[in-house]
């Protein structure tokens, strides 16, 4: 049976490492993660993490990374150069995190049809609560490390996930699972890694825009 080669879109966070867990399981082999930063802050798109942590995590995955770096304005354009080279190197699919966001699905599948790959979605369609609940059974650890101020307090920050946390954060109104933008997270262990990410998050909580927060996140 031919190698089912694959990248995966890493944001760092619970979603993106479920997706990947639930990649393997399937059958797809990951050679790559990819993740974009922002030329503006210096910083991942995604979930507002250093280069170094990104990397850590590739490390402690045993998976190489694949870093882009875009303006706001050009970073389709970027990503799509990075999956026409993965696809020189015989990556035939690309792996995404996204739950229900029929938008995003679209971008993702678009991108990847640009460049020749096919996106594929384990999580798609599945319970967004049943997702998480299932990322901390499996021994996944991972910590909020920004929030939208506008749907969740900023006092979730530096929290660990657990179930304990999940009920609050839906006593709040928000969704568990923050699929609606609610709460960002960065992944240090779990059954994936060779052993964990030595993480360190600050306590200055630091406004991002009108609506976020942050904690800056560093290796210990």
């Amino acid at each position: 049976m031919k190698e089912k080669k694959c990248f995966v879109s890493w944001s760092g966070g619970k979603d993106a490492c479920l997706a990947l867990y639930k990649a393997c399981r399937l059958g797809y082999k990951p050679h790559k993660l990819v993740t974009m930063f922002s030329r503006e802050s210096g910083i991942s798109s995604a979930h507002r993490l250093p280069e170094a942590l990104i990397k850590a995590q590739a490390a402690a995955l045993g998976i190489e990374c694949v870093i882009g770096r875009a303006l706001f304005h050009e970073y389709e354009t970027v990503f799509v150069k990075i999956l026409r080279g993965l696809k020189k190197e015989q990556i035939a699919y690309g792996i995404f995190g996204d739950i229900d966001l029929a938008e995003h699905r679209q971008w993702e599948e678009k991108a990847c049809e640009q460049a020749g790959l096919v996106a594929v979605l384990p999580l798609w369609q599945q319970n967004r609560r049943a997702l998480v609940e299932e990322f901390l059974a499996l021994g996944f650890k991972a910590r909020i490390v920004v929030v939208n101020t506008a749907m969740l307090p900023a006092a979730f920050l530096g929290h660990d996930l657990s179930p304990e946390v999940l009920a609050a954060i839906e006593d709040t109104g928000a969704d568990a699972c923050g699929e609606n933008g609610e709460y960002h997270t960065v992944v240090y262990d779990g059954p994936l890694f060779q052993q964990p990410v030595p993480i360190r998050t600050g306590r200055e909580i630091i406004p991002v825009g009108d609506s976020y927060a942050q904690l800056k996140v560093h290796l210990a």
